[in-house]
């Protein structure tokens, strides 16, 4: 599946576990603030659970290829936990996703996340129009 907007997108986060993906992503927002694609990675790994239900494996690889051309390939390889993504961003994806668990704090809503895929969306298409 690929995805073509932010409002497939949305519709897929509203379907998962976006309570989840929202503590993970405010998490990684406290922590780099001016990371948006880190950021946005840890919301859109809420749809892996929706993409492939019951195969864990294929939860991140599922997630990953959906956003790959919406989002750009930095949000892919973070997603999918690639080795061409920097190990320091895997490593911090992996500990917000795991901190999100047992923390318990309002994280808001997905609304506030739209302008925010929006913002990097629109940025990978710029830089696909420019390739």
């Amino acid at each position: 599946m690929e995805l073509r907007s932010v409002e497939e997108l949305m519709d897929l986060l509203y379907a998962g576990r976006h309570q989840h993906a929202l503590r993970t992503a405010a998490l990684l927002r406290r922590g780099r603030p001016a990371d948006k694609e880190l950021q946005v990675a840890g919301l859109v790994r809420g749809i892996g659970p929706v993409l492939a239900p019951g195969d864990e494996r294929a939860r991140a690889r599922g997630a990953a290829e959906a956003v790959r051309s919406l989002l750009g390939e930095r949000v892919f390889r973070l997603v999918r936990g690639d080795a061409g993504a920097t190990e320091d961003d895997v490593l911090r994806l992996r500990q917000a996703a795991e901190e999100s668990r047992t923390v318990g704090f309002d994280a808001g809503v997905l609304e506030d996340w739209r302008t925010v895929l929006e913002l990097v969306a629109a940025r990978n298409s710029r830089l696909r129009t420019v390739d």
